[in-house]
């Protein structure tokens, strides 16, 4: 079991092989109690084997994992007693009813909250009543949802939990993942949405090609990114700003009447005062989003490996 100050998911050096093709590549990942915790990167990365070495699925070749202080592969089933699990494409029983699911899942674990289930199944608008095989793909997937959040369960693992859901049942899904945090539930959020990621998750890890390349606390990991800089003006003007600029160490494209600059958070005031010696007021500062991180991972390897 884990002490009040082990991290709920551990990791260390996974590596797991199909044939060829190597999937993680001695991959590192750490979760702390409370957390919601992005997992980010797109198809092919590492996330769902990482997902499944966790849930004991798969056995890594080398590398270590722990959850909830117990060895996944050893002791699934007791782990699992604790874990919600949600999949990307929910696979429910056909001729069951929505309801019928949601109680031989709760069978399955031999615990249920029904005041709960019921709250759940009235904020994501899900009639239990109409059979799996009528549901559209994302009332599938309000039924695993349902079942995840409602279970008193200390661990969340979603894998791209809202996929099919339209934006009104992605608000509810961020307020009862934010709720779950707030009472105590570790939040593993698996997703390549990342306006989702920035909005809800306090770290965040984005993998590639099986490796961990980003990873941390959200906040200081931005911190640590190229703030965006645009400024309008003459032609003659943006050319010595851009030059200025340069000098500063950043990254300047001019386009028409607009110069775009990237520029690392210490260098920045230094960077706006030689913007400002040139006289030009209309400056707009960004800082670095979830996104910038991940593109800057991802776009000159074409983001699908």
């Amino acid at each position: 079991m884990t002490s009040p100050d082990s991290p709920v998911i551990e990791a260390h050096g996974l590596v797991k092989r199909f044939g060829r093709t190597l999937a993680l590549d001695g991959l590192d990942l750490e979760v702390g109690e409370g957390q919601i915790h992005g997992f980010l990167g797109p198809n092919g990365a590492g996330k769902s084997t990482t997902i499944r070495v966790l849930l004991g699925l798969y056995r890594p070749e080398r590398g270590q994992a722990r959850v909830l202080g117990r060895d996944p592969w050893r002791e699934a089933p007791a782990i699992n007693q604790q874990v919600s699990y949600v999949a990307g494409d929910v696979a429910l029983w056909p001729s069951l009813t929505g309801g019928q699911v949601l109680d031989a899942l709760a069978a399955l674990r031999g615990r249920r909250d029904r005041a709960r289930e019921a709250e759940l199944i009235e904020r994501f608008d899900l009639d239990p009543s109409k059979r799996v095989r009528a549901y559209s793909k994302g009332n599938r997937q309000k039924v695993a949802l349902v079942a995840a959040l409602a279970a008193p369960t200390r661990l969340l693992i979603l894998d791209e939990p809202t996929t099919g859901l339209d934006p009104l049942m992605e608000q509810v899904f961020a307020e009862e993942i934010t709720r779950a945090a707030s009472e105590g539930r570790t939040v593993l959020l698996s997703s390549h949405i990342l306006a989702e990621v920035q909005r809800l998750c306090g770290a965040v890890t984005i993998v590639k090609a099986g490796r961990v390349v980003e990873q941390g606390d959200l906040a200081a990991l931005r911190r640590l990114a190229l703030t965006h800089v645009e400024v309008v003006g003459e032609n003659g003007a943006l050319a010595e700003i851009r030059d200025a600029l340069t000098r500063e160490g950043a990254d300047c494209v001019i386009t028409g009447s607009r110069l775009i600059a990237q520029v690392g958070r210490d260098r920045l005031p230094s960077a706006l005062t030689a913007v400002g010696s040139h006289g030009v007021d209309d400056v707009v500062c960004q800082p670095a989003s979830l996104e910038d991180l991940f593109l800057r991972h991802y776009q000159d390897a074409g983001g699908d490996q």
